[in-house]
């Protein structure tokens, strides 16, 4: 097979970004526009005013991406974009500018489902190796898979209620932090000391996961302790959160990796950014005589190089959209599993 250079599109939240994949794994050109500053003024993301954004900026960011690219329009093989899960609002900007240059340049149309986005972009510096475990963790998902294969998954457990990065995003809040509150709790977790007895979540021998409990006690606490005129110590809670909500994803990894005898780990979504889980799951694999890879901080969180390189096993496959693709604001990733095998 030729080169295949795949031009992918992620507009699922507050990033506008666009990205030039060759083979599913080599990054050509890769352009990220993000509206965090403009967030922030309103304690997280306002899907309104990140919409419009998308819809001002989208053109501004195709012709950076084209031209930091080696190829031109002609040279792509075919149209990547986000069509789930995600803002609709902001999935229909990056959907329709997709359907647009699909239909004026005569490209196929792939769809992709942005957790899957989050998993491929393993493959940009360590090539996947099957069978492996996948974790992901981000602001919407907290789920564990098994990856069999290219095409063959099977998810072992998932959040039954917050993902891990709403958690964090809460936890911040009630402590004051400014948003994204990931960053902010790493922080001041370094800061600080586990000196907060916390209850531990979801604490049985499932693979799923349950964060609102802990979330709760948090806010029942800060809320309790102010009421009493006692201190907050900022620090030592983010730190004590953080090393209870990190504990709770390694034992279940810990128990992915006895139980099912899988000797390569991968973890994926915005919260694999953090540093001290990172270092937590990368222990967790060493004691189970497992390999562990993480992307490289730059493709942690939204961005489009990793939507081109979820699409080239699908491109592979030709499995194509038509124009009548619309956007998903939930498709968890068992439904997404389960659409596809049907």
């Amino acid at each position: 097979m030729n080169d295949v250079y795949i031009l992918a599109i992620e507009t699922s939240c507050d990033e506008t970004s666009m990205a030039i994949v060759k083979n599913g794994r080599e990054i050509d050109s890769l352009t990220i526009l993000t509206q965090m500053d403009t967030h922030a003024n309103f304690g997280g993301v306002v899907p309104e005013i990140a919409s419009r954004m998308h819809t001002e900026n989208i053109t501004m960011v195709l012709e950076e991406t084209l031209k930091k690219s080696s190829v031109s329009i002609k040279d792509i093989a075919a149209i990547a974009v986000t069509y789930a899960p995600g803002l609709l609002g902001s999935l229909l900007v990056g959907i329709e500018c997709a359907k647009t240059l699909s239909l004026v340049y005569n490209k196929p149309l792939i769809a992709v489902n942005h957790t899957m986005g989050h998993i491929y972009a393993n493959n940009i510096e360590h090539e996947i190796v099957y069978p492996t475990l996948a974790l992901i963790v981000s602001g919407g998902h907290t789920d564990m898979l098994i990856l069999k294969n290219e095409t063959d998954m099977e998810v072992l457990g998932s959040t039954m209620d917050d993902s891990i990065g709403e958690v964090y995003d809460k936890v911040a809040r009630v402590l004051g932090m400014p948003y994204p509150g990931g960053p902010a709790i790493e922080k001041n977790a370094l800061e600080g000391e586990d000196t907060y007895p916390l209850p531990k979540p979801m604490n049985d021998n499932s693979y799923n996961f349950s964060f609102s409990g802990l979330k709760s006690y948090i806010i029942n606490l800060v809320h309790n302790e102010r009421q009493r005129g006692n201190e907050i110590r900022i620090s030592d809670l983010a730190c004590s959160f953080q090393k209870t909500a990190v504990d709770e994803l390694t034992r279940k990894v810990d128990l992915a990796l006895k139980n099912t005898g899988i000797k390569n780990m991968i973890l994926a979504g915005g919260v694999s950014a953090n540093k001290y889980l990172r270092e937590e799951m990368k222990k967790t694999c060493e004691n189970n005589g497992a390999t562990f890879h993480v992307p490289n901080i730059l493709y942690c969180t939204d961005n489009a190089a990793m939507i081109g390189c979820a699409a080239y096993p699908l491109y592979k496959s030709k499995i194509f959209a038509d124009y009548t693709l619309n956007a998903k604001s939930s498709e968890n990733i068992k439904t997404y599993i389960e659409n596809k095998e049907n």
